[in-house]
């Protein structure tokens, strides 16, 4: 499963494809097995996935509360992502310090998400790759401010 060459509705349908065989206990793909964890971590999501297909062709609109549960739960992964291979260099450490000031590693990601949105959100408007200094010293700022 390889998520470079698929659409919206293809990316969707595997996170939900995940979740239905991790439900049914049918082993699980490395990366579904992540996606499955993801979603586990998220009891807020479990009814709209399970029981509605349309969630894979609808627009989240977050201006009128619709947070948009794929964007959150690949943040998630991709957050983990750099963590497993500590880049950009440092983010693993950044990553502990701010779990344990917050007393989890699951609301470091939380904060750390919006760290990492706000990086893609400025490399997608300037047509350059992501500053990963700029990154780093977002989330370092978070953690130093829980930290205190």
């Amino acid at each position: 499963m390889i998520f470079g060459d698929r659409n919206r509705a293809q990316l969707r349908e595997s996170y939900l494809s995940a979740w239905r065989k991790f439900k049914a206990g049918v082993p699980l793909e490395p990366l579904e097995k992540q996606i499955a964890a993801v979603i586990a971590e998220h009891p807020e999501y479990h009814a709209r996935l399970e029981r509605d297909e349309s969630v894979i062709d609808r627009d989240f609109a977050p201006e009128v509360g619709q947070p948009n549960p794929f964007l959150h739960m690949g943040l998630h992964l991709a957050i983990r992502d750099q963590i497993a291979t500590n880049r950009p260099a440092g983010i693993s450490t950044l990553h502990a310090e701010l779990g344990a000031a917050l007393g989890s590693l699951h609301d470091a990601e939380h904060k750390m998400q919006e760290a990492l949105a706000a990086s893609l959100w400025e490399a997608q408007r300037s047509g350059k790759l992501p500053d990963e200094a700029a990154y780093l010293e977002r989330v370092r700022r978070l953690a130093r401010r829980s930290n205190r």
